[in-house]
């Protein structure tokens, strides 16, 4: 039934409805499961799959298309909490939660729970520092708080930047995302995957905006925890006979180190990472003389297809050698970069556990009873992991298009409730990250690790063909053995293959590819809208044209949307780096931009104009500033290379927030109490933003 005052769904209906959606989605998988049995090939398992998620999200989102001024910028402020929770959760788990977590798990071990750690702890302190107070604002987005809270246009111009700035490097992760898992479930490309992704993105949020998109997102997050939740319960079943996969985590974790101690002492292993050694000591002689080594490399490499030739090798090794001579370096520039590529991958490969962290060694090895350089490594370890804790718990909580999410509940209590279900929905798959990081790590060392190269799977050889940066394997010895020095999975493919990595059909292979694909969707709708909408709402309204009619806004709005999407998809296409490391960056800026802001503008009644324009500018500029100066390749992009770079106590430039966040709070502190004390409607306005927690605005 329908409330009678406004013809909107109740609750009781949504419930029905998307508890249909979910039996629907369960009978789905359960369909194509029996298919695949009876002979579907894997093409069409994806492809239904893929196209269903898509024609039900694409069809929510037109169903819910709106010019409304309210309905589209915060979903006409009557999303239940229990479905806004869900909705953030979705808008929350991005493509560098669903498939980077367990992958940073993977690779990192203990260091990767920092990630856990930082974005569960951010969600509290939205709870309790900030969300119950911005909906008791009733604004639109995190700007028009600045702007009413500050005055002046300086707050919402510098707001209004940040939150492009800081969201389009957070989408352009999310369109990468979107390629990947696309290209995977179809077999496109990875720039058709891309297009055919951000169709799916426009369809959610063009036609309705906060509206569609709150919607969507509630599809969404079912789907992706779904997709999340089957495979690792079946590993956990298959693995230790029981579907609890946080009970199986300790003793998988048990097996997997001493899995780890056995190839420590493989003289296997020691070999290859000696041949590694070598070869990394070869590739900087040629380094060295590249016009020489070019020439040697053209002899040897003719002289190998001769030989083939005349020992009358299978046709497929000759025309094999043949596209290796044909792809060599025709210039010295490309030679060199070659060289160092391959320098580069040896080192980084010649390494105990392949360059695996320790799964449960705690920061570096040696501890503070170590050596002088084992202490060192120890305090630099732990300190970095303190600061992005504490980067990405401020910078969660200084997010925009998660701030922007309290805006859309009917009342302050269920701004703050649904916050709190927003930390369980998403709790549910970050206790299950390590588990599934340790499982998959189990299958790799225990049935992987040993295997005759001829005999490798078959998902591992299309991986390694479709995406070389993700997986490679070489016979680096020559043993016919596969080792785990000659294997590289990447982080981003932990996730996506952990199904085939434990033997489970293809369905459910496709599952997590679609739940990928919806956890990149739904942050994805969320960022281009912030982005869009502080635009026209923040900039082009509330600067540039304060007169502008609602409707027009709101087209502005779907215009920026789609414009602000293509160039997205432009700069993902260009392959960027690492999700999780590109995503991280995000944090920090936002962290420095809006947190000291934010916090004084409700908690400090003397916080000035000139004190928070300030801050947030100073806040930027320090985080922006270390991250530019002490990441080599983006400091050689803006020509900063002579100015070199220096870490203030070790701290990596993914955490520069943490110098960003009390210089911003230590230049607004001092420029408030410089200047003249706020007046009238401004005086009054922090107190009544933390007026009673059950005020309904």
């Amino acid at each position: 039934m329908r409330d009678a005052s406004t013809g909107r769904l109740t609750s009781r209906q949504l419930h029905r409805r998307y508890a249909l959606y979910t039996l629907g989605l369960v009978l789905l998988v359960l369909a194509l499961g029996l298919a695949e049995r009876a002979g579907l090939s894997r093409g069409w398992i994806g492809g239904i799959l893929l196209a269903a998620v898509v024609l039900v999200f694409a069809s929510i989102g037109f169903a819910s298309r709106t010019v409304d001024e309210v309905e589209y910028y915060v979903a006409g402020r009557r999303v239940p909490a229990f479905y806004n929770g869900m909705a953030t959760a979705a808008d929350w788990m991005s493509a560098a939660s669903f498939i980077g977590t367990a992958g940073i798990l993977y690779l990192k071990g203990f260091a990767g729970l920092a990630f856990i750690l930082g974005w569960t702890g951010g969600f509290c302190l939205v709870a309790m520092l900030l969300a119950p107070h911005l909906r008791r604002l009733g604004a639109y987005t995190i700007p028009d708080f600045l702007a009413a809270r500050y005055g002046g246009v300086m707050p919402r111009l510098i707001g209004a930047l940040a939150a492009i700035g800081v969201s389009f490097v957070y989408v352009v992760a999310q369109i990468y995302g979107v390629g990947l898992v696309t290209s995977h479930l179809t077999g496109f490309t990875f720039e058709l995957g891309i297009l055919v992704g951000l169709g799916g993105v426009l369809m959610c949020s063009f036609l309705g905006g906060m509206r569609a998109v709150t919607w969507t997102q509630v599809a969404q997050y079912i789907l992706l925890i779904l997709a999340y939740l089957v495979p690792v319960v079946w590993l956990s079943v298959k693995q230790v006979g029981h579907p609890v996969p946080m009970l199986a985590y300790g003793q998988q974790l048990a097996q997997v180190e001493q899995r780890e101690r056995e190839l420590l002492a493989d003289a296997r292993e020691r070999e290859v990472i000696e041949q590694l050694h070598e070869r990394a000591r070869d590739a900087q002689r040629k380094l060295d003389d590249v016009p020489v080594a070019m020439a040697l490399d053209a002899r040897r490499m003719a002289a190998r297809i001769d030989a083939l030739r005349e020992t009358e090798a299978p046709l497929a090794r000759i025309q094999e050698a043949e596209r290796q001579f044909a792809r060599r370096p025709k210039d010295e520039a490309q030679a060199r970069a070659s060289y160092q590529r391959e320098r580069d991958l040896a080192r980084a490969h010649a390494v105990p556990l392949a360059g695996l962290a320790p799964q449960s060694l705690p920061f570096a090895a040696g501890g503070p009873q170590g050596s002088g350089a084992e202490r060192a490594a120890f305090e630099r370890s732990r300190r970095n992991f303190l600061a992005l804790v504490f980067c990405l718990m401020v910078g969660t909580a200084a997010m925009p298009h998660v701030l922007t999410r309290c805006y859309t509940t009917p009342t302050v209590a269920e701004a703050r409730s649904s916050v709190g279900w927003a930390l369980l929905f998403i709790g549910l798959l970050y206790v299950c990250a390590p588990a599934l990081a340790v499982m998959v790590k189990w299958e790799v060392f225990s049935q992987l690790v040993g295997m005759p190269i001829d005999q490798l799977p078959t998902w591992l050889r299309a991986w390694a063909k479709a995406d070389p940066s993700l997986v490679r394997v070489e016979d680096v010895n020559g043993d016919g053995l596969l080792q785990l020095a000659e294997l590289w999975l990447g982080g981003d493919v932990i996730v996506l293959a952990a199904p085939e990595i434990g033997g489970l059909p293809h369905v459910i292979t496709a599952l997590v590819a679609a739940g990928g694909l919806a956890a990149a969707l739904s942050t994805a709708d969320g960022l281009l809208l912030t982005i869009s909408n502080a635009m026209s709402h923040d900039l082009y309204h509330g600067i540039v044209n304060p007169q502008a009619a609602p409707v027009r806004r709101v087209m502005m709005s779907k215009m920026l949307l789609l414009v602000v999407a293509l160039a997205a998809a432009a700069v993902a296409a260009l392959r960027v780096a690492d999700i999780l490391q590109f995503v991280a960056a995000a944090f920090s800026l936002a962290a420095s931009a809006f947190f000291p802001a934010l916090v004084a503008g409700i908690y400090w009644r003397r916080a000035t104009r000139a004190g928070a324009t300030c801050g947030m500018l100073a806040g930027l500029a320090a985080t922006a500033g270390y991250m530019a100066l002490n990441t080599p390749a983006l400091r050689e992009r803006l020509g900063l290379t002579p100015f070199g770079g220096s870490l203030w106590w070790d701290i990596d430039p993914i955490a520069a927030g943490v110098f960003g966040v009390p210089v911003g709070f230590a230049v607004l502190v001092a420029v408030s109490l410089v200047g003249r004390a706020p007046q009238g409607e401004e005086a009054g306005l922090a107190e009544r933003l933390r007026g009673l927690p059950g005020a309904a605005h």
